[in-house]
C-alpha cells in the first residue's frame, strides 16, 4: 500500500535526483570544511533554537525564539498558553540536542528510534498539549508518549493505516530504510519523510517526529555537526511542502508512473522539492557565516556597544581574533588586548556577561558564542526580529 518506497535503479527520475543528492553531499561537506572546527558548537546551538522555531511554527504553534531561549534558562511567561508552548519548544530543542549528540546513530530509521524521538519529545509536554480530540470530535485523547495509535484517524483527504496494521507498515519501514548506504540514504530522505508522515504512527506530533527524523538523517549521512536546518526551508514554503505530502498520497496514476500502489512521480517531485530546499539552507547559511561578512556584523556590533559604553575598548580586538580561529587562548589576552592582565580579564568578563563568548572552565579556551538576545545582529534573516 506504500510502495514504493525507494526510486528504484530503473526509475526515469532517479539520475537527475541522484544529482541533486551527490551536489548536497558536496555542498555540506564543503560548508561544514569552511568553518573553524570550534564555531560549530555555538552554531549548532543556534541552528537548533531556529529548527525548533520553524518546525513548530509550521504547526501553527509561534514561539519566537528569544522566549525559547527564555524557557532553556527557566524563564516562563506569565500567559498559561504562552507558557506552556515554551515548555512545547523546550521539549523539541532538548530532543534534537539528544539527537545532535549522538542518540540515534546508526539507527536513526529504525522503530525504535522513532519511539524514543515521539517519546522524548512529549513527556516532556504540558498536558494541556497531551490530548487529541478522537474522529468523532466527542471527546478527547491522552497521547501516549512512545506509543502507536490504537484508534483510525483522518488527516485532511488521508485515510491512515487501520491502527492495527501501524506496527506492520513500521516493519517494513525500518526493513527498507535502516539498510541503506549513505547516497542511497540521502536519494530516499524525502520518501522517509512522507511514508513516515503517511503511516501516521502517533495519535499526534507525526511531522515534529518526521522533521526531527529528517534532521537526525543528514547529521548521519552528510556529518553536518547539525549547523543547517531543512525545517527553516519547509516553514518559509509551507503550502508547497504541505501541497507536495499530499500529492505523494495520491495512488499511481498510470503505467508510466511507477509500479508500486502511490504515484512515484509525486514521490520524484516531493524528493526535488525537499533536496533543492535542503540546498537552499545551505547556501543561506553559507552566506550568513561568509568569514569577510560576519566579521563586518560582528564587530559593528561590538563598536557600537563600545560607544554606548557597554562594552570596554579593545573588545572587538578579542572577538576579531575569535572569529578568525574559533577559539581564543587565555595566555594570548593581555597581548591582543594591549594591556595588562587585569584589563584583559575585564574584557573578557564583559563580553562573557554578553554572551559572546563562553568557555568550559577557568582556564580553557574562550570559544565565540552567538546569544539569542543580538542573533538577529549577527544573521540577518535567521528569524523574525521581535517577539511575537
Amino acid at each position: 500500500m506504500m510502495e514504493p518506497l525507494l526510486l528504484e535503479e530503473g526509475s526515469r527520475h532517479r539520475s537527475r535526483l541522484m544529482d541533486l543528492a551527490l551536489e548536497l553531499a558536496q555542498r555540506s561537506s564543503g560548508f561544514r570544511r569552511s568553518l573553524p572546527e570550534k564555531m560549530v558548537p555555538a552554531l549548532a546551538d543556534l541552528v537548533r533554537t531556529m529548527n525548533c522555531y520553524y518546525s513548530n511554527l509550521i504547526e501553527g504553534h509561534a514561539t519566537h525564539p528569544i522566549d525559547i531561549d527564555r524557557a532553556l534558562k527557566n524563564q516562563y511567561s506569565d500567559n498559561p498558553e504562552k507558557r506552556d508552548l515554551q515548555i512545547e519548544a523546550r521539549a523539541h530543542v532538548a530532543v534534537q540536542a539528544w539527537i545532535d549528540a549522538g542518540g540515534v546513530r546508526g539507527r536513526f530509521a529504525t522503530i525504535d528510534a522513532i519511539r524514543e524521538i515521539h517519546r522524548r519529545f512529549c513527556e516532556e509536554l504540558p498536558d494541556s498539549l497531551r490530548w487529541v480530540e478522537d474522529p468523532s470530535g466527542r471527546e478527547k485523547i491522552r497521547i501516549e508518549p512512545g506509543t502507536f495509535r490504537h484508534q483510525n484517524v483522518v488527516v485532511g483527504q488521508h485515510v491512515a493505516v487501520d491502527w492495527t496494521s501501524v506496527q506492520r507498515f513500521m516493519r517494513r519501514f525500518e526493513e527498507v530504510y535502516s539498510n541503506l548506504g549513505k547516497t542511497e540514504t540521502l536519494l530516499a530522505s524525502a520518501a522517509m519523510h512522507h511514508r513516515l508522515v503517511w503511516i501516521h504512527p502517533f495519535l499526534d506530533g507525526n511531522g515534529r517526529v518526521a522533521r526531527l527524523l529528517s534532521h537526525a538523517t543528514f547529521v548521519e549521512v552528510l556529518e553536518t555537526g547539525a549547523i543547517w536546518s531543512v525545517a527553516r526551508g519547509l516553514a518559509r514554503q509551507v503550502s508547497n511542502y504541505k501541497q507536495h505530502l499530499a500529492s505523494c498520497d495520491l495512488p499511481r496514476r498510470n503505467d508510466l508512473d511507477g509500479r508500486g500502489r502511490l504515484s512515484e512521480e509525486a514521490l520524484a517531485a516531493f524528493t526535488e522539492f525537499f533536496l533543492k530546499t535542503c540546498l537552499d539552507q545551505v547556501s543561506f547559511m553559507e552566506g550568513l557565516m561568509d568569514p569577510s561578512r560576519l566579521r563586518i556584523r560582528v564587530l559593528r556590533w561590538a563598536e557600537e556597544e563600545i560607544q554606548l559604553g557597554n562594552l570596554p575598548r579593545n573588545a572587538s580586538a578579542v572577538l576579531e581574533v575569535a572569529l578568525y580561529r574559533g577559539e581564543v587562548l587565555r595566555a594570548d589576552l593581555a597581548r591582543i588586548v594591549g594591556t595588562g592582565e587585569r584589563q584583559a580579564r575585564r574584557v573578557v568578563s564583559s563580553l562573557a556577561e554578553r554572551g559572546v563568548l563562553v568557555s568550559e572552565g577557568p582556564r580553557a579556551p574562550l570559544c565565540l558564542a552567538f546569544p539569542m538576545a543580538i542573533a538577529s545582529r549577527f544573521f540577518p534573516g535567521l528569524f523574525p526580529d521581535q517577539p511575537s
